[in-house]
């Protein structure tokens, strides 16, 4: 047994985010999604994505060499992981894994066709001192793009404000898991609230503040102690649930970790009512204005890469796992993992159209639930949100292609 350090969704200003577990590898899924070439296809490491744009590279029919930045950079907030994978599908041949600053670069391609501009890919988590994303896009200008939690959007939102542009899951990953032969009744987080099982989580986190708010947990049944290992889940044998993400827990638990070595069962946060969007990309709102013409051609082609990622992510993640390794930081990711996480992203509905036939657009009905659950719990925490708070503040779906989607 490996136990490592799995992000927390904690939303808290310049907080010690931390992540525990494993993933990543590949997969060929087999969905009926719209097609598209892997642009991710080339996964050699250690080339200059600048030398292979001057070695010859044709520009495609998409050309944002005229209006984004010669290198578009996107900040993630954890090491690279098939969640992630849309973002890597972007990288064309020849990409770049630089394994100090812990990112990964290269041409970037839609569809298999070089758009003139370079992409690179930044990761998280401990690569920025477990801060969170938005801190790190209001300290280095050069970040296009960077996750932010519908939450965590609307905490920030008076100090250091973000609009999202697309959402890359549908429905957020986050979870509630249990022993299902302990708690053989138990089929929802409301149920397990009805028992003597003590829930662990990372402190801080908003979505266990409206848990408890809602009386769907007891107050007294959580315990914020939560340190990203599975130490403690061993130790209670089957009687304490624990927070995790329904891409990686379930199967680690049960394949990878030899002293549980059996299924958990769980509930994804979004159907306890918290449907957050999860890890959307996201601008500094000063710059939205001057970006968007950047974002009127990026941003379809983020949605087809997403497309083409779930389609047939084998040789991104491929590049992932590369890249895992090669940054050597502890972080342990397995190709077991991987499989697991396309298959459940898919299978779960965590990437998709949603209600209608566009991948990566908002509800904003939707974000204002969110805006409505938030921010009593934010105010009393001291950080409230920017006054008069509307959805349109912090998502956008204006750069959205409505005709792209699985």
């Amino acid at each position: 047994m490996t136990p490592t350090i799995r992000r927390a969704p904690a939303i808290r200003r310049a907080a010690t985010i931390r992540r525990a577990a494993v993933a990543a590898g590949a997969l060929a899924a087999s969905v009926a999604l719209l097609s598209g070439c892997a642009a991710g296809s080339g996964t050699t490491s250690n080339g200059d994505p600048g030398a292979a744009a001057a070695a010859g590279l044709t520009v495609g029919p998409i050309d944002l060499s005229g209006d984004c930045p010669a290198n578009i950079v996107i900040q993630t907030d954890w090491n690279p992981e098939a969640e992630q994978g849309n973002l890597y599908q972007l990288i064309g041949p020849d990409a770049t894994i630089d394994a100090q600053n812990k990112s990964v670069s290269g041409p970037l391609f839609a569809s298999g066709q070089y758009t003139g501009v370079n992409v690179e890919v930044r990761s998280g988590g401990p690569a920025i001192g477990f801060q969170t994303v938005t801190s790190q896009q209001y300290t280095d200008p050069e970040i296009t793009l960077g996750y932010a939690n519908t939450d965590e959007a609307v905490q920030l939102s008076a100090d250091m404000p973000t609009t999202a542009v697309f959402a890359p899951f549908e429905v957020g990953p986050q979870i509630i898991m249990w022993d299902p032969a302990t708690y053989p009744d138990v089929k929802t987080i409301a149920d397990l609230g009805k028992t003597d099982a003590v829930v662990r989580y990372f402190g801080g986190a908003a979505y266990m503040e409206y848990l408890m708010g809602s009386g769907i947990l007891p107050a007294a049944h959580v315990d914020g102690s939560y340190d990203g290992t599975p130490a403690s889940f061993i130790a209670a044998d089957g009687k304490d649930a624990q927070q995790g993400f329904a891409t990686v827990e379930p199967y680690v638990y049960q394949n990878e970790i030899t002293d549980w070595a059996k299924p958990v069962a769980f509930q994804l946060i979004h159907d306890a009512g918290y449907p957050i969007y999860a890890s959307a990309l996201s601008v500094r709102t000063g710059d939205l204005e001057s970006l968007s013409p950047c974002l009127k051609k990026l941003v379809p082609v983020i949605q087809q890469a997403t497309v083409d990622y779930y389609t047939d992510p084998a040789a991104t993640n491929t590049l992932i796992l590369k890249a895992v390794d090669q940054f050597d930081n502890g972080w342990v990711y397995t190709q077991g993992v991987a499989d697991y996480s396309v298959k459940a992203q898919v299978e779960l509905g965590l990437v998709g159209n949603g209600d209608d036939a566009t991948v990566g657009n908002f509800d904003l009905d939707r974000v204002q639930k969110i805006i409505d659950i938030t921010t009593p719990l934010f105010d009393e925490q001291g950080t409230p949100p920017a006054e008069g708070l509307t959805p349109g503040a912090i998502v956008t779906n204006e750069f959205i292609d409505p005709s792209i989607g699985f």
